[in-house]
């Protein structure tokens, strides 16, 4: 790790880190139960982590890149005209968090004329911190990552996660025959079940129910990894992504057969 980052890292990665950092910091801070909790107009809570952790991110962030646009999950788009859009979760899985499940996380990525080029996912209090560069790899602890190798559905992994809108179509049969399949159907949920996909130890994620700034990271650390990362109609992730299909090669094309077109 330490020769990658003293080295090949680009200036944004450095700053990038620094930004989940200071965030890891502030969550921690919170994470005991001392903190409000508000409702925003989609009832969704966000909580005074949620908002201090997006400050320190985007103060990080736009005092090394003024000229870039930052997207934040509490306080919106700037510069929609920007070369350069930095998308930001602060607290990734804040339901979660207001209740002292782990398993929330910070979300940083950089979009360059509309494709992802770099992200940061920081487990804070899983002591995960992994994030990719365009062309560089993934690495988690230092560690680099790579897909598993798997192709037989019936050897397979498989976690999913906010079906709600899947459950509601024709898609729900279809992942019904994969779930039948698969050696073994998890719900681990937010980050958690990205990283383990990079990491090979498991072999699929499958969601709806997603926004760019959930997955935008977890995307560019999935593929840097050796994976596939689109929603469920095969589609790249871009601003307006709604669900997700994430699995190594083999798995993906068998997976996306099955189903493509249900949930965008």
């Amino acid at each position: 790790m330490a020769n990658y980052l003293e080295g090949d890292a680009s200036a944004h990665l450095r700053v990038a880190l620094i930004a989940a950092k200071e965030a890891a910091d502030i969550s921690r801070r919170y994470y005991a139960g001392n903190f409000t909790v508000t409702t925003k107009a989609d009832l969704t809570p966000v909580t005074q982590a949620d908002v201090e952790c997006e400050q320190a991110i985007r103060g990080t962030i736009l005092e090394h890149f003024p000229e870039h646009g930052f997207y934040g999950e509490e306080t919106g788009r700037t510069r929609e005209d920007a070369e350069f859009l930095w998308l930001v979760d602060p607290i990734d899985g804040t339901k979660g968090f207001v209740r002292q499940y782990p398993f929330f996380s910070t979300q940083i990525a950089l979009m360059h004329r509309g494709e992802i080029i770099l992200g940061v996912s920081s487990g804070t209090m899983m002591d995960e911190l992994a994030w990719a560069e365009k062309g560089q790899g993934a690495w988690l602890n230092g560690r680099r990552l790579s897909v598993s190798a798997i192709d037989d559905p019936d050897r397979a992994a498989v976690s999913v996660g906010n079906l709600k809108s899947l459950a509601r179509s024709e898609g729900w049969s279809a992942l019904g025959g994969i779930v039948e399949r698969a050696d073994r159907i998890r719900g681990y949920g937010d980050f958690y079940h990205y990283h383990l996909l990079a990491a090979g130890k498991i072999e699929a994620v499958i969601e709806s129910d997603v926004n760019i700034l959930d997955v935008a990271a977890l995307s560019i650390i999935v593929s840097e990894a050796g994976g596939v990362f689109t929603n469920l109609n095969g589609e790249p992730p871009d601003l307006d992504i709604r669900s997700v299909l994430a699995a190594n090669p083999a798995l993906h094309a068998k997976y996306l057969s099955s189903l493509r077109g249900y949930v965008a």
